[in-house]
């Protein structure tokens, strides 16, 4: 192994902490389910501090790195759904939030032009406050109990930039392939 495919390893060894993470989740192992995405976050920082600061990025990096990233956080959603710590209709809308994204992309990619999209600034917002609700949540139910409001609005944020960021999204791709189909 080259010094370069170290960023894709720290990638490969994220979606190896995925099983651990629902299995402890469904276990009730909390505190220990917050460690191990606390390990997979800090993994993230590094591997994407290595590719930028020695420019050892790669094409599979850029695809793995934020499948691995959404990976956790849905595995990590629906198992708190499941077990009645996050509600259903936030965990189908998170989902069905990333799914309108893709098919979108997918869609735009292979119909109007290529693409290379990057995260929106209220799409890293969406995606941050899912993590601090899924960090919340596991803090609250394995160390110490949250206030319920804490939880409750952490919740509401969540709602709100998950709306925000896919109708920002169909808004943003709608409108360019709105403009290329008028070319």
């Amino acid at each position: 192994m080259k010094p370069s495919d170290l960023p894709n390893a720290i990638t490969v060894f994220r979606f190896l902490l995925v099983p651990p993470v629902v299995l402890l989740l469904l276990n009730g192992r909390f505190a220990a389910a917050l460690i191990v995405f606390g390990v997979a976050g800090v993994s993230d920082a590094v591997d994407g501090f290595l590719a930028k600061r020695y420019h050892w990025t790669s094409q599979l990096g850029a695809l793995m790195d934020p499948l691995a990233d959404k990976l956790l956080l849905i595995c990590s959603f629906v198992t708190l759904g499941w077990l009645g710590w996050i509600p259903y209709w936030l965990v189908a809308l998170v989902i069905l939030r990333d799914l309108v994204i893709v098919a979108g992309a997918l869609t735009y990619h292979y119909c109007i032009e290529h693409l290379t999209a990057s995260p929106s600034l209220v799409s890293k917002l969406s995606t941050f406050a899912q993590i601090l609700l899924v960090l919340a949540v596991m803090f609250s139910s394995g160390i110490r109990t949250l206030p319920a409001v804490l939880i409750d609005g952490l919740q509401y944020l969540v709602l709100v930039t998950v709306l925000w960021s896919g109708a920002d999204y169909v808004w943003t791709w709608g409108r360019r392939a709105w403009r290329k189909h008028d070319r």
